[in-house]
């Protein structure tokens, strides 16, 4: 966890029973340097005894039980709960209902679920006697993202728990969960970190800035640079540029039109944009990485027109022929 103490992230968490795993996520939260907070604990069970805890423990919280509604409108009460709560994260611990796929769509990225197998292994239910019966040296606990697929959402952390040889589903439940508590807090705060870490956005960029034809990336004034052309005649389009340079905040340098665009974005904009020094006298513009809400498809139309400014004809031709073919 960082010990920045910059705004944290409001998470709401949804529970249907007991909320070990809620109160881990918890009390978690309000460690030193933790960068999330707790903001609601929901359920669509009104006597769930995580409730209790939770009001105990000075949090707000909501049921709203799902015998007789449908689908869509237990997941449209919850939600609301969450969005007046100001939450901008969903943890699922132990919610034991299946979402719609408005609801997924809708906090796409967004939202966290922990599942006690290592994933791809055993989604669904019975996970410690699969894993008994299959002969496994070791079952665990997995945190991954929600999508409309049970359980088959991107991986972010997992924690392997050694299985004995005469073990139980039982008996091997109790020690997952221990694992589990370990590993949802600290997999849930790296993940709303990552728009402030440093290594995180430049693996983005990277990404993105490669993708573009016969780019490459090479140092400049000890910062990631990204080139197209070859190794000796290549031009920059874009660099990366950490908190040591500028603001002191993580951005994204690349070519405007000229100084009066990079001005007016700047003037107009000074929560996404700023002049960086040496680069903006010739209309290089930083774009901010690390703020709330920040949309990658933008950064990547912002690498391809930088991409464009510098590039051969030949490769932009070529480029634009393959995007026809899309």
């Amino acid at each position: 966890m960082s010990d920045n103490p910059g705004p944290r992230a409001k998470v709401a968490i949804f529970i249907s029973g007991a909320g070990t795993n809620m109160a881990a996520l918890l009390h978690a939260s309000r460690l030193p340097g933790a960068p999330y907070e707790v903001v609601l604990v929901a359920s669509n069970n009104p006597d769930a005894e995580g409730l209790a805890l939770a009001r105990l423990e000075g949090i707000p919280t909501f049921a709203h039980s799902h015998k007789g509604v449908s689908r869509e409108a237990q997941d449209e009460a919850m939600e609301a709960a969450a969005l007046d709560a100001g939450a901008e994260y969903i943890a699922l611990a132990g919610y034991m209902r299946i979402l719609s796929e408005g609801f997924v769509k809708r906090w796409e990225g967004r939202m966290l679920n922990i599942h006690p197998s290592l994933l791809p292994k055993y989604k669904g239910l019975d996970t410690f006697a699969r894993a008994i019966q299959a002969g496994d040296s070791h079952a665990g606990a997995s945190v991954h993202l929600v999508t409309s697929e049970l359980d088959s959402g991107e991986v972010l952390a997992q924690l392997p728990v050694a299985i004995a040889p005469d073990d139980t589903p039982e008996a091997l439940a109790v020690r997952v969960r221990i694992a589990e508590h370990q590993l949802y807090p600290r997999a849930l705060a790296d993940y709303v970190s990552r728009g402030s870490d440093p290594g995180y956005l430049l693996a983005r960029v990277r990404e993105l800035a490669l993708a573009l034809p016969e780019t490459h990336e090479k140092e400049s004034h000890g910062a990631p640079g990204f080139r197209v052309g070859s190794a000796k005649t290549g031009k920059f389009f874009a660099y990366f540029s950490g908190r040591d340079h500028g603001r002191g905040r993580i951005a994204l340098l690349v070519k405007t039109s000229g100084v009066d665009e990079m001005a007016n974005l700047v003037e107009t904009q000074p929560d996404a944009y700023f002049k960086p020094p040496y680069y903006g006298a010739s209309g290089w513009v930083a774009v901010i990485l690390d703020r709330p809400g920040l949309d990658w498809d933008h950064i990547g139309e912002w690498l391809e027109r930088s991409w464009r400014a510098v590039a051969p004809a030949r490769l932009t031709k070529l480029h634009d022929a393959a995007e026809m073919f899309r």
